[in-house]
């Protein structure tokens, strides 16, 4: 697009296979002139139709999109009818038994804070895996039910496994005590979410 022999593009945050992105950011450095809305208007004709660039806009010199990032949010989409639509399969997690809302809820607050989630994530860093999750709201009605993570960093797998940790215990599987369990090690976190119905859904600067 800008007729430079490199360019090197730095993303948001890193989303597992089979998950959506909403609104997901990236940043490169160019010498082009080229104006911004034409650069839209080319990555948009040339990407896969998969991909949509819906803003681009000029960044200061040392913006960058995953360390200047200050929170990261994730929406989990259920379907809770009685009969899976073929339409949204590919975007939605279809329940066949409705979760306990309250249930979740109550154990949902025990996720919230500063706490070391290496358990639940599959990440093998030597760096700290001290996250802070600053709320997890669910939300239903008599069709959807959607989880929404808001937190200043996610480990890798880190969303995917608490959202299938708290589905375990919304449906019966587990209790709302077991996230004590898992965050000292005398348990083990539920296996990772299907990753079709999850978004991420923001990124914060």
């Amino acid at each position: 697009m800008t007729g430079e022999d490199s360019i090197e593009i730095h993303y948001g945050c890193r989303t597992e296979p089979g998950v959506h992105a909403y609104a997901q950011v990236a940043n490169f450095k160019t010498e082009s002139d080229m104006d911004v809305a034409d650069m839209k208007h080319y990555l948009n004709r040339y990407l896969p139709m998969d991909i949509a660039v819906t803003v681009v806009r000029e960044a200061a010199t040392r913006f960058h999109a995953q360390l200047a990032a200050t929170a990261k949010t994730y929406v989990y989409r259920m379907s809770i009818t009685d009969v899976p639509s073929i339409f949204e399969r590919k975007h939605t997690y279809h329940c066949f038994k409705v979760p306990d809302k309250k249930a979740m809820q109550e154990a949902a607050a025990l996720l919230t804070g500063s706490h070391d989630f290496k358990n639940f994530s599959d990440s093998k860093t030597s760096k700290s895996t001290v996250r802070e999750i600053y709320g997890i709201d669910i939300y239903s009605n008599e069709e959807e039910m959607q989880i929404l993570l808001d937190a200043d960093d996610f480990l890798y797998n880190m969303a995917r496994i608490i959202i299938g940790t708290l589905l375990d215990i919304g449906l019966g599987v587990r209790k709302k005590e077991d996230i004590t369990g898992i965050f000292n090690g005398t348990l083990e976190a539920s296996a990772p979410c299907d990753p079709k119905g999850l978004y991420l859904q923001e990124i914060s600067y």
